[in-house]
């Protein structure tokens, strides 16, 4: 029987070969950053292309990227990764603020703190300039994504403090006044969670567009029919039948043809694509089909087959792609199409711009110049 010892060593040799890799990596988006490599494959900067070839989020793949550059200059971090003294998700948030007069008293203050504790500790050191918290009005947001399989929809935002203190005391106020018994009285978190959605609801019903107000659910008809399988809304969160049942008391109900496993679209009787269709659309593609990229508003309805060419305004002929790169194909002679369900695009060479890393090969043999100027860093560093 395998001793728990060998277990743990051959997990620490795991741990520290990961972060050799990770310093690698990260010093190689830099240096393609710096190249610009992404500019040529039709993406909007290098995170998006990290994005896309490798599947992270945008986000992490924007952290990797700034990482990247920061580290060239942080020879003590560097060693820490390398070495697997830190693991990649604390040295991206320290490559945030650390400088090479800097590093070594950070590296001192984060022994032992979490990955909270340094990302607070990022977040506060970078704060924003004079000019930047003049506009920062401009940075405002708010993020969805789906948890638990898709059946909790989760969001996350940003405001201007002040207006944030507004939106959470007017949530308070309603929270305060929602009919409920004692025992269901919840924690104030839960109450506020009740309360926006009192509050949408409000202003659904008050809204005139009734496709815009729409909350759209797909379900096949045998399923209205069964307990046994689930539906899903448009945005993507899954809901069981009961739910359904419950929607169902008070709603419209749309029906879709289908023709060969396809839904029936327009043909030629419009090239705008009506509401109906553009559900459809969304709810098939999700976002913009270019590899990496997660735009979900802003989004055009392209004709795969151009309409002036005589393409169908069908779902068949149809992809989503954001205003950039819906540029790439009228304005760039990148071409997109679908095969099997999948968007595939292309340069305007011919070849085929794919996701996902190339089939692993060796590594190159004398080293990229790159990372030999970075090796010899971190020697001079460790003595």
């Amino acid at each position: 029987m395998v001793m728990n010892e060998e277990i743990i060593f051959e997990l620490d040799s795991i741990h520290v070969s990961a972060g050799e890799q990770w310093l690698r990596r990260l010093k190689g988006f830099a240096e393609l950053d710096r190249r610009e490599i992404w500019e040529s494959d039709g993406c909007l900067d290098m995170a998006q292309w990290v994005a896309g070839r490798y599947g992270f989020s945008c986000y992490r793949a924007n952290r990797y990227v700034g990482a990247g550059h920061s580290i060239s200059k942080l020879p003590l971090i560097s060693q820490s990764l390398s070495d697997g003294t830190l693991e990649v998700d604390r040295v991206v948030e320290l490559c945030r603020f650390a400088t090479p007069e800097t590093e070594e008293k950070i590296l001192e203050w984060a022994d032992g703190k979490t990955f909270g504790q340094i990302k607070w500790k990022a977040d506060l050191e970078t704060k924003p300039s004079l000019e930047e918290a003049q506009n920062i009005d401009k940075t405002r947001s708010l993020t969805r994504w789906l948890e638990e399989g898709g059946s909790v929809l989760g969001f996350s935002g940003r405001l201007p403090a002040a207006e944030g203190d507004l939106a959470f005391k007017a949530l308070d106020l309603i929270a305060e006044r929602l009919p409920v018994s004692p025992e269901d009285y919840g924690s104030i978190e839960e109450r506020r969670a009740d309360a926006l959605v009192l509050l949408a609801k409000q202003q659904l019903a008050e809204d005139g567009s009734r496709d815009r107000a729409t909350v759209v659910v797909h379900a096949d008809i045998e399923t209205l029919s069964l307990q046994d399988k689930h539906v899903a809304l448009e945005g993507g969160g899954a809901i069981h039948p009961a739910i359904l049942e419950r929607l169902l008391c008070d709603c419209s109900l749309h029906t879709v043809l289908h023709e060969g496993g396809q839904p029936v679209g327009i043909d030629r009787i419009s090239r705008n694509v009506p509401p109906k269709l553009m559900r459809l659309l969304r709810w098939r593609d999700k976002c913009c089909t270019f590899p990496g990229c997660e735009h979900k508003r802003f989004v055009d309805a392209h004709h795969i087959k151009w309409w002036i060419d005589g393409g169908l305004t069908n779902i068949d002929n149809l992809l989503l792609v954001c205003s950039f790169h819906h540029k790439l194909v009228h304005e760039h002679n990148w071409k997109v199409e679908l095969f099997l369900g999948k968007a595939r695009w292309f340069r305007p060479d011919g070849s085929e711009y794919a996701p996902g890393p190339d089939p692993p090969r060796p590594p190159p043999s004398p080293p990229e110049e790159w990372f030999e100027e970075t090796q010899q860093e971190l020697v001079l560093a460790g003595t």
